[in-house]
């Protein structure tokens, strides 16, 4: 599948476009279990204003963001670079909601996206990214096969999206 899946940045003229179909992977997401900072039940329209306060941020080349498509052009999956980091940091980015479609999971299209985050921040100019995953998670090996450098583990960092608490493993990388 991941041959028929396309990676690629999403333009600050497009990315209003893309709302609808991000917020669709999102709430997918969530609904899946995936804690990427919102809890179960996840309406749409806070889905909605999340995406574009994120195309908001692409718009002021704050972030860059990043879509998986199948040959239909719709989107499987997502990342972000947040590139706006403090003036003492502008070599770091941190790359930020990594997610797939529940129907497009165990096809290498996380694995594609994440080689283009890392080539998109070098392209940026950034050698330093950071990111944090739910410790035992299915992300922990992706990023380790990938050459993340994990740091460590903060218990009870967040919550799963029913409430859980859950760990929150730290990596980095120099690209």
């Amino acid at each position: 599948m991941s041959d028929e899946v396309s990676v690629r940045r999403i333009g600050a003229n497009e990315v209003m476009s893309y709302v609808e179909a991000l917020t669709d992977v999102l709430i997918d997401c969530v609904e899946g279990g995936a804690s990427v900072s919102f809890m179960l039940p996840l309406s749409r329209e806070k889905a909605l204003a999340f995406w574009r306060g994120v195309g908001e941020g692409v718009v002021r080349g704050e972030r860059a963001l990043l879509v998986a498509e199948d040959r239909e052009e719709r989107v499987l999956g997502t990342v972000q670079l947040i590139l706006a980091q403090p003036e003492n940091q502008p070599h770091r980015a941190d790359v930020a909601k990594m997610l797939v479609h529940r129907r497009g999971r165990r096809k290498g299209i996380a694995h594609q996206l994440m080689t283009a985050a890392e080539q998109t921040a070098r392209d940026e100019g950034k050698s330093v990214l950071v990111l944090d995953t739910v410790t035992g998670g299915d992300a922990e090996r992706l990023y380790e096969r990938a050459g993340w450098q994990r740091v460590g583990v903060v218990p009870k960092y967040a919550l799963m999206p029913d409430g859980a608490f859950c760990g929150t493993t730290f990596y980095y990388k120099h690209v």
